[in-house]
């Protein structure tokens, strides 16, 4: 009985978050409307967005005039304001949090450097204040229902460790235990917790809140300091057999090029990344400032022809690593994201040039090739977006949330 009744409840949640996505995608759609599309009875629906409207994820809108007769059908939509969403970077240099709607509008935003502080810990307590200071920028009646975290590495989502982060020395880092320790006896205290790698994340976010059929698969790729790569396959995230899968930054580009942070040599992280760009542009003594790309952007604003043959070049070899993802993934779209993105045309130009000239030479159509709408905010937002895939596919086999009091 008590199987049987676990069953019902579970397949009562997964009905509840089949309308909240399909009004996600689709958003105005009545309870007729909503019935069809997902296959469920209009007596379900009809009971179900009764509670959804209740607890703040749904709102009904009035109905515009249009001169027919009869009862016009009330239009449902993701409630913009009640329920939000927190997600956060965890970056080389600092952290980002943002609370979003469902619907991935951002709401509040805070970024805090980690300083001298580059052990674990001492970032974990920044991102933990980083998370509450967001909190107090809210109304008090709006409701947090889950957090997500993108993390620069391999990531056991299920354990909620980072395994590897080479470019801050992390390794077996317990993030989700760490973050809920200081956020135990807060307001954050009982909202569920998702971790991932910062690519997925952005992936995922690009998915959730731009959802169209005709960008699954869909990649994205992370140009900063490190190199990364998302995939998501008919809405679920290729993660690998250890959480490594996407780490394409260390795909090797050039035999016997520069030495990568990995060991190898001729990575894509060499080439293309931002370390990669200052060190050709003789700005490796700035390398570990925030605002060194910044420099880079006001040289290739100034025309000056070094930095642009420097940034032209990491275009190129982008364009050779966008070759090789496209052949080995097939992607309906390919997104690009990062501090080097930043850069625009002069990187970029290069890059989609190379890109077709291989397509080309192979009889082969591009792939879409955009970049994110978010801009830095991109991974802070795709984390918010874990979230919400997270929680509204209770089918999806996967992750357990890190839980608060009590684990």
């Amino acid at each position: 009985m008590q199987a049987e009744a676990g069953s019902q409840t579970l397949l009562k949640l997964i009905n509840r978050m089949a309308l909240v996505r399909q009004l996600c995608v689709s958003p105005g759609l009545s309870r007729v409307d909503l019935a069809n599309a997902v296959g469920l009875t209009k007596s379900t629906v009809s009971s179900l967005v009764r509670e959804l409207l209740g607890e703040g994820w749904l709102v009904e809108r009035e109905v515009v005039a249009t001169g027919d007769l009869g009862r016009r059908p009330t239009p449902l939509f993701i409630d913009p304001s009640r329920l939000l969403l927190l997600g956060a970077e965890v970056d080389i240099e600092v952290v980002r949090v943002v609370a979003t709607s469902l619907t991935g509008e951002v709401q509040a935003c805070a970024v805090a450097n980690y300083e001298a502080a580059k052990g674990a810990k001492a970032c974990i307590t920044v991102l933990a204040n980083a998370l509450l200071k967001v909190r107090k920028q809210l109304d008090a009646a709006q409701q947090i229902i889950g957090m997500g975290v993108g993390l620069p590495g391999g990531v056991d989502e299920a354990r909620g460790v980072l395994n590897f982060a080479p470019n801050l020395g992390w390794r077996d880092v317990p993030v989700g235990e760490l973050l809920a320790e200081k956020l135990r006896g807060s307001n954050l205290a009982e909202v569920p917790l998702f971790l991932q790698n910062e690519a997925d994340v952005a992936a995922l976010g690009e998915m959730e809140f731009n959802a169209s059929p005709s960008s699954d698969p869909l990649l994205y790729v992370s140009i900063n300091q490190g190199v990364g790569a998302g995939v998501v396959v008919g809405e679920r995230l290729l993660t690998g057999a250890r959480g490594f899968a996407g780490e394409v930054g260390h795909m090797v580009l050039q035999i016997n090029g520069p030495r990568c942070s990995c060991g190898r040599r001729g990575c894509a992280e060499a080439l293309i990344g931002s370390r990669a760009i200052l060190r050709h542009a003789e700005l490796e003594e700035e390398a570990h400032l925030p605002g060194s790309m910044a420099e880079v952007r006001s040289r290739l604003a100034a025309g000056e022809d070094e930095t642009s043959k420097v940034v032209a070049s990491a275009g190129r070899y982008l364009g050779v690593l966008l070759q090789n993802l496209a052949t080995a993934y097939d992607p309906a779209c390919i997104v690009l994201g990062g501090s080097v993105v930043e850069l625009g045309e002069p990187f970029l130009k290069s890059a989609l040039e190379t890109l077709q000239d291989y397509s080309a030479a192979a009889s082969l159509p591009s792939p879409t090739v955009r970049t994110s709408r978010y801009g830095s905010n991109a991974v802070a937002v795709g984390a918010a977006g874990l979230a919400r895939y997270r929680l509204t596919r209770p089918a999806l086999p996967q992750t357990t949330a890190m839980a608060r009091e009590g684990d």
